[in-house]
């Protein structure tokens, strides 16, 4: 017990000097020496300055002093104590002031280390998961790093270049009907997981969205979309075709509405495959200068 004591003491004196270092404080014995001395020396330089002005005068030695004079000599020694005590109380005040102030901040900081500490562990788990080997740990990944995104806003962009990298990882094309259940399962599997990452991408650039992800960037370069829209409206407004190839080769359209008329840029324009831009099928639109000039990617008709 007395060991443990003795320890806790030796680690409170040390967190206590730690604390005064940091604040840029003195110990308290040296500060308070220090204060007197300078008391002292001031006290002893006002006499000084007083006496050369009055020009040093001689004074006579008298024998005991009368009683007013003995209530004076007192009065300057209250004054004195008094003025040494609130010197003492100055620097306490400030001493508690300057520490408070300190202690306040490493507890901030340590809470944002604590927190960042958090939010990295979240990260490293929620990756790992994405990279698993079973689809649903790789879905809970998914929802992981969205969920993480959402609650600390300095690492959304990096949750958000992981979940894009993942749809940019190659992967087994459909084997077919006619391959075994296995690969097909393993094939509907990660399907679903890449279109999990879909849904909560676009879940978060709706307007209106709890939280938002817009105006962050987004990196889908080689990556492969499969989606099946039955009905509604898929609208590109704003995106900005500039450098990466985007098909909509083999696409079919059963009473949906694909809308390309107002892009963010138009550099190059996408691969619409059998598609004549001149005459788009029902359900198409396109900007008025391709329509107007038929500029496309598209393979000429026979």
């Amino acid at each position: 017990m007395i060991r443990a004591v003795s320890d806790g003491a030796r680690r409170s004196d040390a967190e206590q000097r730690a604390v005064e270092s940091e604040a840029g404080l003195w110990p308290i014995g040296r500060a308070l020496t220090i204060a007197t001395s300078v008391a002292v020396l001031g006290l002893a330089a006002v006499m000084v300055l007083v006496l050369a002005v009055l020009g040093f005068p001689q004074l006579a030695p008298t024998g005991a002093l009368p009683p007013s004079q003995l209530l004076e000599v007192l009065k300057l020694v209250l004054g004195t104590v008094a003025g040494v005590g609130a010197l003492f109380a100055l620097v306490m005040a400030y001493r508690r002031q300057r520490l408070a102030e300190v202690a306040d901040e490493r507890d901030e900081r340590r809470a944002r280390e604590d927190l960042a500490r958090v939010f990295n562990e979240r990260f490293a788990t929620a990756v790992g998961q994405l990279g698993h080997d079973g689809a649903a740990v790789r879905l809970a990944g998914a929802h992981a790093l969205a969920g993480l995104a959402d609650d600390w806003a300095p690492l959304r962009q990096t949750c958000i270049d992981v979940l894009c990298a993942y749809l940019q990882l190659p992967y087994e094309p459909d084997p077919g009907p006619d391959a075994p259940s296995a690969q097909k399962l393993a094939f509907a599997r990660d399907q679903r997981v890449r279109h999990t990452i879909i849904d909560v991408i676009v879940a978060r650039l709706r307007d209106g969205a709890r939280i938002s992800w817009q105006g962050h960037t987004f990196d889908f370069s080689g990556a492969v979309f499969h989606a099946r829209f039955c009905g509604g409206t898929v609208t590109f407004r704003g995106a900005e075709f500039s450098g990466s190839e985007v098909s909509f080769r083999g696409a079919e359209l059963s009473g949906g509405t694909v809308d390309l008329s107002h892009p963010g840029a138009w550099k190059v324009p996408p691969d619409l495959g059998e598609m004549d831009p001149a005459a788009p099928p029902a359900g198409v639109n396109l900007p008025a200068a391709m329509v107007d000039q038929g500029e496309t990617r598209a393979e000429p008709r026979a």
